[in-house]
């Protein structure tokens, strides 16, 4: 009986994906997209701000 370890060893890795995990290019991929992800992230919780603060000048 296979384990689920072995499986997921077992699976292919598309001729595409090989070439970047060999040559250590998935690793920028992989950061080029948290920095993006984080960037958005930062710019809603800033965009919130601003929009309660003008919210709250207008009620007085």
């Amino acid at each position: 009986m296979m384990s689920l370890l072995s499986v997921l060893l077992q699976t292919q890795i598309p001729d595409e994906a090989k070439g970047m995990y060999q040559s250590g290019k998935i690793y920028v991929v992989v950061s080029v997209i948290l920095i993006v992800f984080i960037g958005m992230i930062i710019y809603l919780i800033r965009l919130e701000q601003k929009i309660k603060r003008i919210e709250k000048e207008h009620e007085l």
